[in-house]
């Protein structure tokens, strides 16, 4: 009876656990992380007999969830990509908003700028004409700082968000630790029975940690997680956490950066080694696209700013003076590490701006040399002293002495959107004509013409350009000057249309001259409808000055508008893409873990059964047992 009636304890008591084991699932159906659980059931040993082995019984072996190790890592991998994406979309969404925005953006600002132009060079005299130009140039203005205020806000964001990110995975990582130190602690205490609820726990926060940064899981024998981040810095190792900070970069003050707390130093992490997660589309965004695309803009606003300055201080106002600087031109940023112990101050000048990138230039000195590279495609050179020219950008040592290890970031445009304003608010400074003229003597007798003559380029214009100049010819084919700054050349060859230069201006004399006949090139003094400068001024809308002369003004904002919006729709596809895969990898892994409710429905029926039938084993033993006592009796 004794064996009849442990047979009928032990199928209670499995019943008793499968029935527990389905309700906690179907309780913890719509639980996070959560793996359906099974009650392993085996046969308990049996016993010997004469008969042979006479069975005993059934017995739980242990409570197992439904777990894939494969599957659980490549759910956790897809959704960190999916954060990173999601994260990069979101927020270059703002600024692809801004660039392609039709009344917001810089293009339409900058085609109204040059319509004002031509109006000038068609009506150089008219005061409303050139009101209507300052107008329209303190337009562009607000327009480029506006953009650029944007440029800025997002930076600020980001920062705020690197924080925020930071600060959870921090309190991520210390969750996992400690549930790290229970399941160790419980694992033993449990005689090798695993604690399924806090391993679903800690991977519902090893999940959760990889949507805000990439991380590697490398799993202990006594079943610890330890994880790693970047090029192998650890974050937990078992109950250890390490810690993550967000500060104020060394190399760039006002940019947050993340860095590893080692005691009390702390130690930047190499931004390109942070990927996955929020973290990682925050970090890639800034560099890829916010640090190039602000530049980019301020690209855009040097080259106009600085190539106007230079062909309006050509030309010549109402009031008969030399143009001035229209537009304030923005200057290079340069930042010394805070860590440098040397004293040396290294500035930055606009050279050539047709040879400006949009790239930023890391430069440092080894106590002998300084290398300059190029951060935008790792491009180096070194020198030995300063200063030197490197893509239209002079970088010098302006006082001081650098010390070895000492470094300088150089980002030459990215100030340029942000400075560019209009320096000019009187109408009559506005330089619509040219500051020469040439015309031809009333009594020449030949066939010969010549053009009003133009100011050559760069600023400043010679010191004798406007000093009297006169061509006489002493045959058909040759001329003498008077009054050049250089001399009086005699017996100069001539050039049907060929270019005459002297004194910085140039004229061309077409046709059959005369013996005798006289050319003048002097003052254009009451020159207030010439348009020549105007109109030289408004060829800049459409002249090769950017790229090393291959990209106008406008091709280089449509370039980046271009790049920001192939960018944002890149990731809207990829965003689409990943968001499938994540579905599907979820599916996998669900139709292993997840709970189905019909099936636990079923097995609570099943296992009420098992139950009920136990139950009536060991009503049919006691009443055998009592059969026996009334036989007794």
């Amino acid at each position: 009876m004794s064996g009849l009636f442990g047979i009928g304890v032990s199928g209670l008591n499995a019943a008793q656990i499968g029935l527990a084991t389905t309700s906690h699932n179907i309780t913890n159906a719509a639980t996070p992380g959560y793996h359906r659980q099974t009650a392993v059931q085996r046969a308990a040993t049996p016993m010997q007999s004469g008969a042979g082995f006479i069975g005993q019984g059934a017995e739980v072996q242990t409570v197992k969830r439904q777990y894939d190790q494969f599957l659980q890592n490549q759910l956790v991998e897809v959704r960190s990509q999916g954060a990173q994406f999601n994260r990069y979309l979101s927020e270059i969404a703002q600024i692809d908003n801004v660039l392609a925005d039709s009344s917001a953006g810089v293009s339409p600002a900058m085609q109204e700028f040059f319509r004002g132009l031509q109006d000038v060079a068609t009506n150089p005299a008219s005061v409303p004409s050139r009101q209507a130009l300052l107008s329209t140039a303190q337009s562009l203005a607000a327009r480029f700082q506006a953009v650029n205020a944007r440029f800025d806000s997002v930076r600020a964001g980001i920062n705020t968000q690197i924080d925020a990110s930071v600060t959870a995975i921090n309190t991520y990582a210390a969750q996992i630790a400690e549930l790290n130190d229970r399941i160790v602690l419980l694992g033993g205490a449990g005689e090798g029975q695993p604690p399924n609820d806090l391993l679903d726990q800690r991977d519902q926060l090893v999940s959760e940690l990889n949507q805000q940064i990439r991380t590697t899981v490398v799993k202990q024998s006594d079943g610890a997680y330890n994880l790693f981040i970047g090029t192998g810095q650890s974050l937990v190792v078992g109950n250890e956490v390490s810690k993550l900070v967000a500060t104020d970069s060394t190399a760039q003050p006002g940019r947050t950066v993340v860095a590893y707390q080692l005691g009390s130093t702390q130690v930047e992490l190499a931004e390109s080694s942070l990927t996955g997660g929020n973290l990682g589309g925050l970090i890639a965004f800034r560099a890829n696209s916010l640090d190039a695309g602000q530049a980019a803009l301020g690209r855009v606003a040097i080259g106009l700013a600085q190539s106007f300055n230079d062909q309006h201080r050509l030309g010549q106002d109402l009031t008969g003076a030399l143009g001035g600087n229209f537009f304030n031109v923005g200057s290079p940023a340069v930042a010394a590490d805070t860590d440098n112990i040397g004293t040396a101050v290294i500035g930055a000048s606009l050279g050539s701006v047709s040879a400006l990138t949009t790239s930023s230039y890391q430069l440092s000195y080894d106590g002998a040399n300084y290398t300059l590279i190029r951060t935008s495609d790792g491009n180096s050179q070194t020198f030995a002293t300063l200063p030197q020219t490197v893509d239209g950008v002079v970088f010098s040592l302006t006082s001081g002495a650098p010390a070895a290890g000492d470094r300088f970031l150089i980002q030459p445009t990215i100030n340029g959107a942000r400075d560019f304003n209009v320096l000019i608010n009187d109408t009559a400074r506005i330089a619509a004509a040219a500051p020469i003229r040439a015309s031809a003597a009333l009594a020449n007798t030949g066939r010969a013409t010549v053009t009003p003559g133009s100011v050559n380029p760069p600023p400043p214009p010679n010191a004798n350009l406007t000093q009297p100049v006169s061509i006489t010819f002493t045959s058909a084919t040759t001329f003498n000057v008077v009054g050049t700054g250089t001399g009086n050349p005699v017996g100069v060859a001539y050039t049907s249309g060929g270019n005459i230069t002297y004194n910085g201006w140039t004229i061309q004399i077409s046709g059959t001259p005369a013996i005798g006949d006289v050319f003048t090139i002097g003052p254009n003094t009451s020159g207030t409808g010439d348009n020549r400068n105007a109109l030289a001024l408004a060829g800049l809308q459409t002249s090769a000055l950017l790229a090393n002369g291959t990209a106008s003004i406008q091709d280089a904002y449509a370039q980046l508008v271009s790049e920001i919006g192939n960018k944002t729709r890149e990731l809207q596809v990829s965003v689409s893409a990943q968001d499938s895969v994540i579905q599907q990898t979820e599916a996998t892994q669900q139709s292993l873990a997840g709970v189905n409710l019909d099936e636990e429905a079923a097995n609570l029926i099943r296992y009420q059964q098992s139950y009920q039938a136990a139950g009536k084993v060991l009503q049919i033993a006691a009443s055998l047992f009592q059969s026996i006592l009334d036989i007794g009796g």
